[in-house]
């Protein structure tokens, strides 16, 4: 139980640096359309030029430790979702080989822009879909290559919903990283999405407690709800934290220009933790427990040693690359 509990936070904490990091990665190239004045995509590349691969790093390690910890999950999660899961894998590739052949490209740059643009938008809708498809329920004994039983309209509206947080993660971080014109687009890109965010958490948040009867009971039964009332109080009063910094900036009074990006990465913590809240001890809603679903205490204490050396060292080269590259874009672009 203990060894079994450790897993799951370890993988939870992989899974929120993923979605955090890889989050204003993946939102660059959504917001990519709008920004298209001569030299915005060149400086929207430099911005995460030297943490793009880097914090992909924490995908392969949550699916590390899925497979090797609990591994009847993650035979479970990739045999249901296969399609989706090979869209999101084959369009981080796509991404990728795009972010690179652009810089070297330049009669074919546009098609490499909308390889970069539509590989960072499909892969977060297949992420938001995967999220939602789970928090609905895996049905049981399905054909994962014929079925779309993951394609539902609640999946469909996660799959916007992340995409919108994601597009906030980036709207919020070139805010924070820009100068001049730039800066002031994002602002204003930055308070429409945290608008479309907050209103998408509402609707996701209301679909589930309607549908999903464990979850109401775990939010709403005896004095749940009174204990658990902080997480939506806080996100409110953080969405208006955020707000006032990034409209600050448009009325010309004194803000904090990394403050916005840290609010928004708090709603997304604030959101992982109510997820957490519905769903524990579940690793698949209402089939399998993290208990159920983890390695025996052998393999697990064989697991230990190289999570204790691997996690240490992948957050400090993390840190190491945002600590080094901590300003502006126009301060560190020469060279990219």
């Amino acid at each position: 139980m203990d060894l079994a509990l450790f897993y799951f936070l370890v993988l939870g904490f992989a899974i929120f640096m993923y979605v955090l990091l890889d989050g204003f990665d993946l939102g660059i190239g959504i917001l990519y359309p709008w920004f298209n004045q001569e030299g915005e995509r060149d400086h929207l590349m430099r911005s995460i030029s030297h943490v793009w691969d880097g914090n992909e790093t924490w995908l392969v390690f949550g699916g590390v430790v899925l497979f090797a910890a609990f591994p009847a999950a993650y035979a479970g999660i990739t045999s249901t979702f296969y399609l989706p899961i090979m869209l999101m894998l084959f369009a981080l590739i796509f991404r990728g080989v795009a972010f690179e052949y652009r810089f070297k490209s330049d009669t074919s740059r546009p098609y490499w822009d909308f390889a970069f643009s539509a590989g960072s938008a499909i892969a977060a809708f297949c992420q938001g879909m995967l999220l939602g498809s789970i928090v609905q329920g895996v049905p049981v004994g399905v054909d994962s290559l014929s079925s779309l039983h993951w394609l539902t309209p609640f999946s469909i509206l996660t799959g916007f919903s992340v995409m919108a947080g994601y597009a906030l993660l980036a709207a919020c971080y070139l805010f924070m990283k820009s100068r001049g014109r730039i800066q002031d687009h994002a602002a204003k890109l930055g308070k429409r999405l945290l608008l479309i965010t907050i209103l998408a958490m509402i609707i996701v948040s209301l679909w589930t407690v309607a549908s999903q009867v464990d979850i109401r009971q775990r939010w709403f039964s005896g004095l749940n709800f009174l204990w658990l009332s902080p997480l939506p109080i806080i996100t409110l009063i953080v969405a208006v934290l955020a707000w006032r910094d990034l409209n600050s900036h448009a009325t010309g009074t004194v803000h904090h220009e990394g403050r916005p990006f840290w609010y928004a990465a708090t709603l997304f913590l604030l959101g992982f933790a109510g997820l957490v809240v519905g769903l524990f001890p579940y690793l698949i809603p209402r089939q399998l427990t993290f208990m159920e679903a983890a390695s025996p205490d052998s393999s697990l204490l064989f697991l230990l040693p190289g999570i204790c050396i691997f996690v240490p060292l992948i957050c400090a080269y993390t840190l190491w690359g945002y600590r080094v590259f901590s300003g502006k874009v126009e301060d560190y672009q020469e060279g990219y």
